[in-house]
């Protein structure tokens, strides 16, 4: 018999939602939650990594649903988004409908478990950023799996980033990346600077998905504390290596040589699943000499409170203080 892995043992309670944060914060983390404190999101199961058909119909039912919640936070955001088709690469080009800045651009990685998010979803986060930033939005609807597994989509961040560099500089382009989106933001900027290409001006790191060997504390401490995103999702790291090793810095940016990469802004929350992929991704900005400000939130899930709350709005405000420190009038 072998002894358990040591560790606190933590007895089954209940973990209110804290006073600390605004009464629109704590009604968003109870729409998740049942009343017997059970967390919905919890019921759903990802099907197998080699199941192909069943994460395609997983795809397709969840297409709408994605839509659907970008559309709701982008509201009536005033800004026109042309589709762009260069090789197997697609981006969604928005552009304010007016007072924007024609000079600069933010690159954009949408969220998704490296498997969702694409199409109109990605298609209304362009019109959110480009209004957001007052600015040209490049959002990349990269390729996912089961179709298009690694490297595919970070293929298409090297297409989409060369495309953005013919119509600016690299120092008035700023590069995010939310979730998933933040692991092929880091990726693709690897891929970048590797081929000798100038770095873009900053980056912006929204509780990346940068490590998806989930050897974090927060994978073990925030499981079922994170009411959107209670549990592992491994399934979705297997598809969209195809059986490549999950440590590999390609794969899990934070195991990566760092050095050079732009000044970066990162968020997480202290309920997020993701919490030490940030927190772990910062420290390793910073012994790589790259300027990096983390910014967690209290109580915060993964991917923020649902977009309507003061927590919500100053983290919008950050992210475009951040943008807006990048630029340079040279």
């Amino acid at each position: 018999m072998t002894d358990p892995e040591p560790g606190v043992l933590r007895p089954h309670a209940r973990v209110p939602f804290p006073r600390s944060i605004s009464d629109a914060a704590r009604a968003a983390l109870a729409r998740h939650v049942d009343a017997d404190g059970g967390v919905r999101n919890a019921a759903h199961v990802l099907p197998d990594p080699l199941d192909h058909d069943g994460w395609r119909r997983l795809q397709q039912a969840a297409s709408a649903g994605y839509a659907a919640a970008v559309a709701q936070l982008a509201g009536e955001a005033q800004a026109a988004v042309e589709t762009v088709t260069l090789g197997d690469t697609v981006i969604h080009r928005a552009t304010p409908a007016q007072g924007g800045d024609a000079r600069r651009a933010y690159l954009d990685f949408h969220g998704g478990a490296l498997v969702f998010g694409g199409g109109e979803a990605c298609r209304a986060g362009a019109r959110m950023l480009a209004a957001q930033h007052r600015l040209r939005c490049y959002a990349v609807d990269y390729r996912t799996p089961p179709d298009h597994p690694y490297p595919a989509a970070v293929e298409d961040g090297v297409a989409a980033y060369r495309h953005a560099l013919a119509h600016h500089r690299a120092a008035d382009i700023v590069v995010g990346g939310r979730s998933a989106g933040g692991n092929i933001a880091v990726a693709t900027l690897l891929r970048v600077r590797d081929a000798g290409l100038p770095m873009p001006a900053g980056l912006v790191l929204l509780s990346p998905q940068v490590d998806l060997t989930e050897t974090g504390d927060s994978f073990a401490t925030n499981r079922l504390v994170d009411v959107v995103l209670p549990g592992s999702l491994m399934p979705s790291h297997l598809l969209y290596a195809a059986g490549a090793d999950l440590a590999d810095p390609g794969l899990s940016p934070l195991f990566a040589a760092l050095d050079g990469l732009p000044a970066t802004l990162l968020q997480s929350g202290t309920r997020d699943l993701f919490l030490s992929n940030t927190v772990r991704m910062h420290r390793a900005l910073r012994r790589a000499g790259v300027a990096a400000e983390l910014h967690v939130f209290e109580a915060m899930p993964h991917g923020g409170f649902g977009g309507d709350t003061p927590e919500d709005d100053e983290l919008r405000d950050e992210v475009s203080r951040f943008v807006r420190s990048c630029w340079r009038d040279d």
